[in-house]
């Protein structure tokens, strides 16, 4: 994980009315909507939201809303507060440690069953979103470069041809991800090491054991920033 912009702007995006396409229906595309906002830092951990609110917000009818929604609670993403109101749950210290625990272990893993399945036009594709977490960083656009780094990472990712373990990973990305945004909010400029640029190079000299070390890093990295913005301090 890079370093953050310095002094991020305190703007989160709302994202524009959900649209479907042909091969994409309303529900699916509501949904992906609603991952995203929870993935870059649109939802803020704690703040509750009505279904009708979500609704309205999107531009659709509260019936996709309540799909997408049931969806996320199963992926841990979401809660549903018995006044019918949804948030992001807050993070606790035993779930932010079994979160560690599951980065630590799974992401290292994904990248190293990947390494066989990244040419040339993959890691083109790779080094190209790690210029646009460059860009965002150089902005302070922390939606972009929170957006950029997690494509960075699937971009690898998913080429390890193993859904389980995706989908396990994805889950957990969508845990973290809102206090990923509060971390950011509160980080100033630091001198880190470009674990992004260790991991590109492995893949480039096809070092399984340099990859799983820079994802690792990585992983650590950007977890003791979260640990110590979320869990050490107060909301």
């Amino acid at each position: 994980m890079k370093t953050p912009p310095s002094r991020p702007k305190a703007i989160i995006r709302k994202p524009l009315p959900v649209k479907s396409d042909i091969a994409v229906t309303t529900h699916e595309s509501v949904y992906r909507g609603l991952r995203n906002r929870i993935l870059f830092g649109g939802f803020l951990p704690g703040s509750a939201v009505t279904l009708r609110g979500l609704a309205e917000d999107m531009g659709v009818s509260p019936m996709p809303i309540r799909e997408a929604v049931r969806r996320l609670i199963a992926e841990r993403a979401l809660k549903m507060q018995d006044n019918r109101r949804v948030l992001v749950p807050l993070m606790t210290q035993a779930t932010f440690e079994q979160i560690v625990f599951a980065r630590k272990t799974l992401e290292p893993e994904l990248a190293a069953r990947a390494m066989d399945h990244i040419g040339p036009a993959e890691l083109r594709q790779i080094a190209a979103h790690d210029r646009s977490v460059d860009r965002a960083m150089a902005t302070s656009d922390i939606h972009g470069y929170m957006e950029s780094n997690y494509r960075f990472h699937f971009a690898i990712y998913e080429r390890a041809g193993a859904e389980t373990l995706m989908a396990l990973v994805e889950s957990i990305w969508l845990q973290f991800g809102p206090f990923m945004r509060m971390a950011y909010n509160r980080w100033g400029t630091s001198d880190l090491e470009d674990q992004h640029q260790a991991a590109i190079a492995a893949l480039q000299r096809n070092d399984r054991k340099a990859l799983r070390a820079a994802i690792a890093a990585d992983v650590s990295q950007g977890m003791s920033f979260i640990g110590e913005s979320v869990l050490r301090r107060a909301y």
